[in-house]
């Protein structure tokens, strides 16, 4: 008779309809387990990180495939070992002539600067409720700022920021009730209207249809964040003006003494490459404040002031790199003449055996008749926050489930934050759980909370629909998540309660659906980018939404902005006294935001602009805009992806074709 061990290991790795593993796999686990001490559970969720890395379809379990996931496993705790031990090295170094001082719960100088997190007091049903004289005593924390329960924080009156229309239900006055919310599901706007919207099928597939790829190496994420040097991170700076050097010279053919140092005196025309940067940090940059900073190999890093005079349409903003031609006859400026254009990434491209292999997929299997129409792809795109200031209730989420689960959704992609930080009753540890939730307050924690309010619903869905994948993207604004700074590592998905349909990914993430290249971040770019860019008399695009993605696209970055916007100039959260999250980025690994082979197909940009669906330099862009606003419901977005053609002449051939999802492509946005 099988002991538990065994029977649970058959029940979480045993591929259906077989109840058992062979003899040589089920041992290979058993090894694993004995040879790390973990539970069957915990190494059933190594083993969906190993899947999803390496691709679903190429990890069936066998003999082969458990053996290179023992040294993948074994490698990942080596590694482990040695980066504690270089830390406890480290602290010891650091550690000599230290006298140790009580230290107290105040932030002394504000040093903090409202970015340490403030542990709720427990006790009874209430979460803001006085626990035992014993525990208050031994775990008290810092008193909690006022909440405000007023509409959305004006800016302040110095920023320079441009007024932004309030959204209906934002300006004074009550906020609209989820429940009595007007136009719910309404369509606000469609791209490709010409491509069919097919009806839902009667009962979701047997499986799923879609094969779910990281390109992106997740394991470099899991940096140890605030740790930056200051060597690091001017390497990584400097790297990147060189390396578009080299494009530009290539792209342009251009001689290598084309190229010289801005900022010395020549009365010859030069070609100068660097960072556009702006000699005021407190304002927004201006014509007059702008300068070009060079690496240190082309230039001694020296910063030039540009005039761009003679420029009749240009788009500047800190941190883009540029290639500009000029002269700097006096020493004191570079006079720009011209803006040379930057070589944009290939697009995607796949062998046209793939093409139809995604292409039966859809259809159903290599068992469907090959008169069988394929289904199109439907793919849900929600961004968080997804519950308004007064409430809990996270009722956008579960109208996006709803709608997942009554469409039959393929894939259901969901970007942080989900536990806010910038929510007022977060913040305030202060708020009670929603009805039918059962939850002992003496022992509740994040991770309960995040349990109990978004798993909860994603079950649901995944019940309903076991062929959906659910991809997750934390935010550096979600309480959940220890990693503080971007770029960001996924989240532990132990003890959250998520279903096995849930992949959590890094923010921000390069995957393929099928053919599909899709890149995501959960960082707002767009408003940073629409408040630091300075703009020439005729920009080539006057079209806002279509001109600030463009920048992503030319600069190959998820981010291309440097620095960030202060935070006091970004718009306040609903709690006074408080300042917004920021970007908070990690310059020492700005290089994990880059886009390396490819232009991706698909760019999810969730931000507060207006919600969009545009198709930019053959990039079809999508800002699903948030679930939830302060005071009222937001909006998502929904991909209707029709399958390739690949004519006979390419099958014969055998070149790669483009996978032009702008055709084929139809996204609907549409209110909550």
């Amino acid at each position: 008779m099988a002991d538990a061990v065994t029977e649970q290991l058959n029940s979480l790795f045993a591929p259906p309809p077989a109840n058992e593993l062979p003899p040589d796999v089920l041992g290979e686990l058993r090894s694993i387990l004995r040879l790390h001490s973990i539970s069957p559970q915990e190494l059933h969720y190594k083993w969906d990180s190993y899947c999803f890395k390496m691709g679903s379809e190429e990890t069936l379990l066998n003999l082969s495939t458990v053996r290179a996931f023992k040294t993948d496993v074994q490698e990942s705790l080596e590694k482990e070992i040695r980066s504690k031990a270089h830390l406890r090295s480290t602290e010891k170094r650091g550690g000599h002539g230290v006298t140790s001082r009580n230290v107290s719960n105040e932030d002394f100088f504000n040093m903090l600067d409202g970015v340490a997190p403030t542990t709720p007091q427990s006790g009874g049903t209430h979460i803001g409720e006085k626990s035992t004289a014993k525990r208050k005593a031994a775990f008290e924390t810092p008193g909690v700022k006022k909440v405000i329960r007023s509409p959305a924080t004006p800016l302040q009156e110095t920023s320079d920021l441009p007024k932004t229309p309030i959204e209906p239900g934002l300006s004074g006055g009550q906020a609209v009730s989820f429940a009595d919310r007007p136009n719910a599901g309404q369509i606000m706007e469609t791209l490709n209207e010409q491509l069919t919207k097919p009806e839902p099928p009667l009962a979701p597939p047997p499986e799923a249809r879609i094969k779910l790829t990281a390109n992106t190496d997740l394991k470099k994420f899991s940096y140890r964040p605030m740790a930056m040097h200051l060597s690091e991170a001017s390497e990584i700076l400097d790297d990147r003006i060189d390396e578009f050097l080299a494009l530009v010279q290539s792209h342009h053919s251009l001689p290598d003494d084309a190229f010289a140092n801005p900022a010395t005196q020549n009365t010859s025309e030069i070609v100068a490459v660097g960072r556009i940067a702006s000699d005021s940090l407190d304002a927004k940059p201006n014509v007059a404040s702008l300068v070009l900073e060079s690496s240190r190999r082309t230039g001694a890093g020296i910063r030039v002031p540009l005039k761009v005079e003679d420029l009749s349409s240009f788009q500047f903003f800190p941190g883009q790199i540029v290639a500009l031609k000029g002269v700097n006859a006096s020493g004191a400026y570079f006079s720009v003449r011209e803006v040379l254009d930057l070589p944009l990434l290939p697009n995607a491209a796949s062998p046209p055996a793939t093409l139809d292999l995604c292409a039966e997929r859809l259809r159903g299997g290599p068992d469907a008749m090959e008169e069988d129409n394929a289904q199109p792809l439907n793919v849900l795109i929600g961004a968080g926050p997804y519950s308004a200031d007064d409430n809990l209730d996270f009722q956008p989420l579960h109208t996006l489930c709803d709608k997942a689960s009554t469409t039959y959704a393929d894939v259901l992609i969901l970007t942080g934050p989900f536990l806010d930080v910038e929510h007022p009753a977060l913040a305030s540890g202060d708020f009670d759980f929603p009805a039918g939730l059962t939850v002992d307050a003496d022992t509740a924690t994040l991770t309960t909370v995040f349990r109990g309010l978004i798993s909860a619903p994603l079950r649901r869905l995944a019940e309903a629909v076991p062929s959906i994948t659910i991809i997750l993207l934390p935010s550096v604004r979600d309480a959940i998540c220890k990693h503080v700074s971007w770029p960001q590592e996924p989240f532990p998905r132990n003890e959250l309660g998520l279903p096995k349909q849930a992949r959590i990914v890094s923010n921000p993430i390069t995957l393929s659906l099928n053919e599909l290249i899709f890149g995501i971040s959960a960082l707002d770019v767009m408003s940073e980018l629409r408040v630091e860019e300075v703009l020439g008399s005729r920009p080539k695009t006057t079209n806002i939404l279509a001109r600030l993605p463009r920048h992503l696209i030319e600069q190959r970055h998820f981010f291309p902005l440097f620095p960030s916007v202060g935070r006091r100039r970004l718009l306040k959260p609903g709690i006074e006294g408080e300042l917004a999250t920021g970007a908070v980025l990690d310059t020492s690994y700005l290089k994990l935001g880059e886009w390396l082979n490819v232009r991706p197909d698909v760019l999810i940009t969730p931000s507060a602009l207006p919600p969009f669906a545009k198709v930019v330099e053959s990039v079809l862009v999508i800002n699903p805009g948030m679930s939830s606003k302060r005071r009222a419901p937001g909006t998502f977005a929904q991909m209707t992806i029709h399958p390739a053609t690949v004519t006979d002449e390419e099958r014969v051939e055998g070149k790669m074709v483009g996978h032009k999802i702008y055709e084929r492509g139809r996204v609907d946005i549409c209110r909550i």
